[in-house]
């Protein structure tokens, strides 16, 4: 972890636009052997010139109960961020960390998940949503999501059985896949409309494994599948992750980390094109970290954002950097 830090601060920036408010709708918290990013960490990276003002806590398998019935384990972890981040929801000056928390609960379970669900929002009122991850590619050099889906999670009739207890409890879901498992999305969401689904990292286009050297072929595919999903009004979309190893940019193999105005350039068709399809009332700009760490710093990260948005008008730019965020999660109250 050292070595990586001591790396990014090869690439040091300025923060553009210091004042422009910002809420994270993405990032982690963990404990992992050689990698510790807690509050501590992600702080002293938020410290770094842009005015975040909330954030939402992800899931990523963080203090799961112990004991207890296996399905309701994942509860532990929104135990666990509620007690960590409680004393900066009370400091009027402080950022508000996981201002909404989005948990796990395993929606196969079918209607038995309810259960689980409120057990989540008894721990903590900030709870506000499920990830349940499916990202899951037939190539053995393509790691599938860390909730080891089957293929077809989405389309599933128990996974739907599930799904549809967020429905009744006013949840959201985030969906983390691969670019050519967006039309699963589609299907989900058209089942659902009354479900707000965010799709996490731009639906996960992916550059590595079978697909490196395939740069525009993914691009291609990933912007078909992209505006068929913006058809459905119940999806909006977090802008970022691309940053991520599995991306194929190369980025973190490099001997030193690139600056926000390469980092803007390889996301803008990215970008672009969400915003064509999806506009900016349904876009939302996200940190990803510490995942995406692995490629630039988080004040580097966050102006390649502002770099890309600045053709946009005011108002669009409060809608991706802040209000998208605060509205899909109820930040607000």
């Amino acid at each position: 972890m050292q070595d990586r830090l001591e790396w990014l601060s090869l690439t040091v920036e300025e923060a553009i636009d210091p004042d422009l408010p910002i809420c994270d709708p993405h990032h982690h918290l963990w404990e992992h052997p050689g990698s510790r990013y807690l509050l501590d960490e992600f702080l002293a990276d938020v410290a770094g010139g842009h005015r975040i003002e909330r954030t939402v806590y992800v899931e990523c398998q963080q203090h799961y109960r112990r004991t207890g019935p296996v399905e309701l384990r994942p509860v532990g972890e929104t135990e666990f961020v509620h007690e960590l981040t409680s004393a900066l929801q009370r400091d009027a000056a402080a950022v508000k960390v996981a201002a909404g928390i989005v948990g796990f609960a395993d929606l196969s379970l079918g209607a038995a998940v309810r259960e689980v669900l409120e057990a989540h929002m008894s721990a903590s009122e900030r709870f506000r949503g499920i990830r349940h991850a499916s990202a899951w590619d037939p190539s053995d050099r393509i790691r599938n999501a860390h909730t080891d889906p089957p293929e077809g999670l989405l389309r599933r009739a128990e996974f739907r059985q599930g799904f549809a207890r967020l429905r009744e409890l006013g949840l959201t879901f985030d969906a983390w896949l691969y670019h050519h498992q967006i039309p699963d999305v589609v299907d989900l969401a058209r089942a659902f409309p009354d479900v707000t689904i965010v799709l996490d990292h731009v639906g996960g286009p992916l550059g590595i494994g079978p697909y490196a050297d395939r740069r525009a072929e993914v691009f291609q595919l990933w912007r078909r599948n992209m505006l068929e999903l913006a058809a459905c009004e119940n999806v909006v979309v977090k802008v970022g992750g691309l940053c991520m190893t599995m991306c194929g940019f190369g980025w973190h193999k490099r001997e030193k980390p690139p600056g926000s105005d390469e980092l803007a350039a390889a996301m803008r068709p990215y970008f672009e094109t969400c915003l064509e399809y999806f506009g900016a009332r349904r876009c939302m700009f996200e940190s990803n970290f510490p995942v995406d760490q692995a490629s630039c710093s988080y004040t580097v990260l966050w102006n390649a954002f502002k770099r890309l948005a600045r053709t946009c008008s005011p108002d669009e730019r409060a809608e991706l950097f802040h209000d998208v965020a605060v509205r899909t999660y109820r930040l607000d109250g």
